[in-house]
Formats: structure tokens, C-alpha cells, sequence
């Protein structure tokens, strides 16, 4: 493999095969197969469900079993005690996701265990540090209040930049960059 990667695929090879996957070969006579992996990784972004990959979802029940691999015949590795906790589904094997949390752990879950729900965890790289919670999507509006660090919440909206999150007793915007469920720069939700 690693020979195979050092070598030039000639762009007349290249092209047919990466156009049938929905990618264009660059300019010139030649394709680095270094880049070929990285360019056949990135268009298959969808997995056997249907849905693109990696993405963001919660669990759906209070007590989740996550497993060392696809099938209940392997160990549980952890379990999970918490409904509406954000997980990023990276993989996924007939009814199988492999999810990692917030902390970079990984391990298997049965897909039923999963809510298409978005949820958020703010910050939860940041210790004890707080979060303003405004009225609207600019840093020049009221706040409302501060989220702390590790907080879950309900997502509503996002725009790229600022997400409207919601949970007991709170509803505004926090800036997209301080949290963890949504990825930089994604739109969720209705406008």
C-alpha cells in the first residue's frame, strides 16, 4: 500500500474513476495517489444508512451500553446515564454506530439507542468558565445569562457563527465556537 501511494496516477486513469464518485481530477497530467485517499475519503461522506458521516446526534434513552465493537457479542466498554447527551456518530456497520463523546472516547451503539435530536455540550474543555447567553446572534446584545462549562442544551438554531440553544429555564444564543455537537461554521435548524 504504502508503494502505491508514492506513485502518480495518470489523470487520464483518475478522472473517469473519481468522476464516478462525484470529485474532479485536478489540472494537469497527473493525480498524487497520496491525495487520491484523502480526495475517495472525503466523497463517501455518507454512510450505509443514508446519512452523512460524521455527524452529530444525542441519545435517545437515560442508559446507553456502548460496546467495543458492532454486535452485542462484544463487551460493554461504558454505559451512558444520561438522555439528550450529544454524540458524533463517525461510523456505522448494518445497525451499528460508532459514536465518540465529547471527551474523544469511541465505541459502539445499537441505532435505536440514538435520537436525531441536536444537542450541545458548552465548552466542556473549559473547566469552570462561564458562557454568555444572549438575547440575539451578536456579541453586542443583552445578556441574558451565563451557561457554565459542560452544560447540555436543546439546539434550535444555529447560523454558523452564534446557535440558539434551550434548556430548563433558559432560551438564547451562545457563540457556535463554545460548544460541542455542532461543527464550525454548520447551519441548523430553520432560519
Amino acid at each position: 500500500m504504502a508503494l502505491i501511494r508514492k506513485m502518480l496516477l495518470p489523470a487520464a486513469f483518475a478522472a473517469p474513476l473519481l468522476a464516478g464518485l462525484g470529485l474532479l481530477v485536478p489540472d494537469g497530467d497527473f493525480w498524487p495517489t497520496a491525495l487520491a485517499p484523502t480526495a475517495l475519503a472525503q466523497s463517501l461522506k455518507h454512510g450505509p444508512s443514508g446519512l452523512p458521516l460524521p455527524r452529530f446526534v444525542s441519545l435517545k434513552s437515560a442508559k446507553v451500553n456502548v460496546r467495543r465493537g458492532p454486535g452485542q457479542k462484544y463487551d460493554i466498554a461504558w454505559e451512558f446515564h444520561r438522555a439528550g447527551l450529544p454524540v458524533e456518530i463517525v461510523q456505522e456497520f448494518d445497525n451499528w454506530r460508532k459514536i465518540r463523546d465529547a471527551e474523544g472516547d469511541e465505541g459502539w451503539v445499537f441505532h435505536s439507542l440514538l435520537s436525531g435530536e441536536r444537542a450541545v455540550i458548552v465548552a466542556p474543555w473549559a473547566g469552570k468558565e462561564t458562557f454568555a447567553l444572549r438575547t440575539r446572534a451578536s456579541a453586542d446584545t443583552t445578556i441574558i445569562a451565563y451557561l457554565e462549562a459542560s452544560v447540555i442544551s436543546q439546539v434550535v438554531q444555529c447560523d454558523g457563527q452564534w446557535c440558539r440553544v434551550r434548556g430548563q429555564g433558559y432560551d438564547g444564543w451562545i457563540r457556535q465556537d463554545d460548544l460541542w455537537g455542532v461543527y464550525p461554521s454548520e447551519q441548523v435548524g430553520s432560519r
